[in-house]
């Protein structure tokens, strides 16, 4: 009887190890090894041809001694920051709007998937639709000529800093709208309801009782736009006509011209930046405790 107990037991106590070992199985394999490999192969050296396995600081050394290096990786988070304003502006309005003024459920879904309609084409394709609209004969400057606004076309709209956010904003905005909405809906209206019988304005239930709640929201947004910007070369390659740069795409260059160490040096410095970020963000609200 004794036996049998000590065997149940053992095996409540294993269950859980059992039950998490398919999911750090799939975390070791595709995420672990991956991570550690690319840290292994940033020491080795390299030339014109070939990976030469070794242990060398020299990749290391071109990432934090080189001030074209440093200038890449300040505009980069110069672009998430302005990315990250930008769509917690927007995100957290348009959740607001959809979580507080629409009462219908349908109005507040069709409203939502009115949201989702650019991500049912590729992030090439959005990118390249702003090129016949912000080009110097597009669009928009044909139509500020026509009214008189201007008298001859404006030269920064297109293949330029302002190109890449305004296609950052247009492809992550969704990222910020999705869960500030999700962390909305389950704010328990009678607190706001509370909060105006106690005599709060607008602004105040917004301030002390909206935002507040709402933080768990901003936060996995603001992960989810920060590394995707910090992570992304393509848009910068497109939309800025080769005239900005970014840490990806100095990553991407170096993987075409086969320097693979030097590409994983800085993919590791890459990758401990953006832990950084997370890991601030997350020192600020704890998501965990708030959800």
């Amino acid at each position: 009887m004794s036996d049998r107990m000590a065997g149940s037991g053992t095996a409540a106590r294993l269950l859980p190890y059992l039950q998490v070992a398919p999911l750090a199985l799939i975390l070791g394999v595709f995420l672990v090894v991956p991570i550690l490999t690319l840290v292994v192969v940033s020491f080795f050296d390299y030339d014109s041809v070939r990976i030469i396995p070794d242990f060398v600081w020299t990749n290391y050394a071109e990432v934090l001694l080189s001030a074209v290096t440093w200038r890449t990786y300040a505009k980069t988070v110069w672009f998430a920051a302005l990315v990250w304003a930008i769509t917690l502006f927007i995100g957290f309005w348009v959740a607001y709007f959809l979580a507080f003024h629409v009462r219908s459920r349908t109005v507040q879904t069709a409203l939502f998937l009115l949201c989702t309609i650019p991500f049912w084409t590729s992030n090439i394709i959005r990118m390249i639709s702003w090129v016949p609209f912000l080009g110097r004969n597009g669009l928009l400057n044909q139509a500020l000529l026509g009214l008189g606004a201007i008298d001859r076309p404006l030269e920064f709209l297109l293949f330029s800093d302002f190109a890449v956010v305004l296609a950052f904003v247009h492809l992550y905005t969704l990222f910020m709208v999705v869960p500030i909405f999700n962390t909305m809906m389950r704010i328990d209206r009678r607190l706001v309801e509370a909060a105006v019988d106690a005599g709060a304005n607008a602004w105040q239930v917004l301030t002390n009782v909206i935002i507040p709640l709402s933080k768990p929201g901003i936060a996995i947004g603001s992960i989810f736009v920060v590394v995707l910007v910090m992570g992304d070369f393509i848009t910068v390659r497109l939309m800025s006509g080769g005239q900005s740069a970014s840490v990806g795409l100095m990553i991407y260059n170096q993987i075409s011209l086969l320097q693979y160490p030097a590409a994983a040096a800085n993919a590791v410095v890459l990758l401990a930046i953006v832990l950084l970020m997370v890991g601030a963000i997350l020192r600020v609200v704890d998501i965990r405790r708030e959800l």
